[in-house]
């Protein structure tokens, strides 16, 4: 099965805390503070790797945690470093940020990554926090918290040139007969429900040819399975596009080339832009078709006058598809010395990535979000507000002063008391209360 879209949650490790410890060895007097850093978080990255096919895997497994890092220890002994997650995925993924809707990495090369969730900084250990007025600190300071995300991966079919086409037109058998491939194939529409590759050899090259599923008059605007068909079509370098000559299934074949002409369009005009080839097919069954010759005649003639080149071809019978895919790979051989064909998505630029920094760098980390408890307490939450909470030792007086001192110099107090508090009322920090009552 090809599965081409899944959306699967990433957390990154928490980093380790710093420890608190002091030098306890015999015949060294005053030992002072030895407490190590903790160990970073590892972080989760996407790897693109050539043997996969599809996201099948992702479908079944939802979530991914990294390793967190190890707490310090005594003795200034730092906490290892959480290992990283890799996540690998099919050569051509392209991964969304579900919440943003923004675009992070097109992973369109072998071996390519991108860390998608940072991990957690490790804390600083009580030997950091010495100084010449605090000489027995007794806090450590608590690892940054990892990233989660919800991520959407998409898969986007690569392959060198993609056929395309109105359903029942024959893209299918046109496949079969110049690869050897063996995709389904029967005379009703819809048959091919997700993209099927196949490899053409020829005497002295071969590249990779995609049979893109049919697509429908509303594509471009969701109709059928229009997106999903029209996002393959982005990756190819070129375009060979199948009509039915005989009309067999009582339309132009004028009108079917304009269709998928105006969906590709409507989608993105960069599609245009890509090099295309027409596939006349069926022209086997023309000759005794009422009307066949003259619709055939009306189509030659509008490709004739846009300079489109086309094949006359039976891919059912055989006829005509060498020379169109002897032609498709002198083509081909063009746009790969030119360089990226033209109307290529520029997803590979990196420089459009998006830049996933820590915990910490996130322009909310610094909100505090008060709200009051049934019982009247005032609740505080926030992502820097719990580093310093966590950071807390309550049994020693200096750390809980750091701690009143940031809800004080943070503007917290003034919020809070903006809000009605007042001497005796509970301050709660997580599972913590505190009464406040003002020195002033």
């Amino acid at each position: 099965m090809f599965v081409d879209k899944a959306t699967i949650v990433i957390k990154s490790g928490k980093g380790g805390d710093g420890a608190v410890s002091f030098r306890r060895e015999p015949f060294v007097p005053n030992g002072g503070p030895n407490g190590g850093n903790g160990g970073k978080g590892g972080s989760v990255v996407f790897e693109a790797a050539q043997g996969l096919r599809t996201l099948m895997d992702l479908r079944y497994m939802k979530k991914y945690k990294a390793q967190p890092g190890q707490d310090g220890m005594g003795s200034n002994k730092f906490g290892k470093g959480g290992e990283d997650l890799v996540i690998k995925v099919p050569v051509g993924s392209v991964l969304i940020d579900e919440a943003t809707d923004s675009f992070m990495a097109d992973l369109s090369e072998d071996g390519m990554r991108f860390v998608a969730a940072l991990g957690g900084k490790g804390g600083r250990g009580n030997s950091n926090f010495k100084n010449s007025v605090r000489q027995a600190p007794n806090f450590a300071e608590a690892g940054t918290q990892g990233q989660e995300r919800t991520v959407l991966i998409e898969l986007k079919l690569i392959a060198d040139i993609g056929i395309i086409g109105l359903p029942n037109v024959g893209k299918s058998t046109l496949l079969s007969a110049s690869t050897g491939a063996n995709p389904k194939i029967a005379n009703y529409h819809f048959t091919t429900i997700s993209p099927n590759l196949g490899v053409v050899e020829l005497s002295n090259t071969s590249f990779v040819l995609a049979d893109i599923p049919g697509l429908i008059e509303g594509a471009a605007a969701g109709a059928g399975l229009g997106h999903d068909f029209l996002k393959h079509i982005e990756r190819t370098k070129m375009l060979i596009h199948v009509v039915d000559a005989s009309g067999s299934e009582g339309r132009r074949p004028l009108g079917d080339f304009n269709t998928i002409q105006g969906e590709m369009e409507a989608y993105s005009p960069l599609l245009m832009k890509k090099p295309q080839i027409a596939a006349l097919n069926k022209t086997d069954i023309v000759e005794g078709a009422a009307g066949a010759a003259e619709a055939l005649a009306e189509l030659t003639g509008y490709l004739d006058r846009e300079g489109i080149e086309y094949f006359k071809i039976s891919a059912a019978a055989g006829s005509g598809v060498r020379e169109l895919m002897n032609a498709a790979a002198g083509r081909l051989a063009e746009i790969e010395r030119e360089g990226t064909a033209a109307g290529a998505p520029a997803w590979g630029d990196q420089s459009k990535w998006m830049r996933v920094s820590r915990v910490e760098d996130d322009p909310d980390y610094r909100e505090i979000q008060i709200s009051q408890d049934e019982d009247g307490a005032f609740a505080l939450s926030g992502k820097h507000l719990y580093k310093i909470f966590d950071s807390t030792n309550f049994n020693d007086a200096g750390s809980l002063g750091y701690l009143n001192k940031f809800l004080v110099s943070g503007g917290i107090i003034r919020m809070l008391k903006e809000r009605g508090l007042g001497d005796g009322d509970t301050i709660r920090i997580k599972d913590f209360d505190m009464e406040w009552y003002d020195d002033e």
